[in-house]
């Protein structure tokens, strides 16, 4: 067969050469590690954010707990001091009545010291005097007989001196004690109410009776007598019975 050749001639300046336009679809796999990142960061900030949040939240709560427990301790500390103000308080009570005690019995050795001594005829006990007196009268001719002498008649404020007293007398005696003012209110010649009592009693008799409704006169003066237990040796009388009496006065 023959070959045909056609000449085709065309004019350049007739051609428009464009850039190709990409056609629409799917991004490009260059773009999408962008996205990516966009959006790690996007979730870093979240996270970031919630945990200002949580960090801020938590501030404050620990801010309250340590105002809480700093008012806690205030109060314990201002508790613990009332506590330490009232012991130091006890403690120079405690401090002041030993210095009282300490002077108190200083003085009671000084006075031992001094070895005090008795009028001839007067006997010793303890600190105080005691006379028996030689003859018997009524309870207020025995007292003027005491007073008479610097003294008065007896008291007895301890069972020690009870004891002493009733080995003392020989007989029935005057003591300084009466309810003459009050029947019933037995009280010493200083005016201080009866508090020890030596009263005596058996099955049949307790002292004080005032006589037990049989006597002429009131009951209101009191005696003591040598009994062989001094516990109760006490007896009320008439004021008007003679009786020897104790004078005592301190030495």
């Amino acid at each position: 067969m023959d070959e045909i050749y056609v000449n085709v001639e065309y004019d350049k300046s007739q051609v428009s050469i464009r850039p190709s336009t990409p056609a629409p679809g799917p991004s490009s796999p260059r773009s999408r590690p962008h996205v990516a990142v966009a959006v790690s960061l996007g979730l870093l900030s979240v996270l970031l954010l919630a945990g200002l949040v949580c960090l801020g939240v938590l501030m404050h709560a620990s801010a309250a707990e340590l105002s809480s427990i700093k008012a806690n301790l205030t109060e314990r500390l201002r508790v613990s001091g009332d506590k330490l103000s009232s012991v130091s308080a006890e403690r120079d009570q405690l401090k002041n009545k030993v210095t009282a005690l300490t002077q108190e019995k200083d003085g009671l050795q000084l006075l031992l010291k001094q070895k005090k001594t008795c009028p001839e005829g007067w006997t010793m006990f303890r600190c105080s005097c005691y006379l028996l007196s030689t003859r018997d009268d009524s309870w207020e001719n025995g007292r003027k007989d005491c007073r008479d002498q610097g003294a008065d008649l007896v008291i007895i404020d301890s069972l020690d001196e009870q004891k002493f007293l009733s080995s003392f007398t020989t007989r029935h005696s005057w003591i300084g004690l009466s309810d003459k003012d009050i029947e019933g209110t037995w009280k010493w010649i200083d005016g201080t109410l009866l508090t020890a009592k030596y009263w005596y009693r058996d099955a049949n008799v307790v002292e004080p009776d005032n006589g037990g409704g049989n006597s002429w006169w009131e009951e209101d003066c009191a005696g003591i007598k040598p009994y062989q237990n001094p516990q109760y040796s006490w007896s009320d009388l008439s004021c008007y019975i003679a009786l020897r009496w104790i004078c005592e006065k301190l030495a």
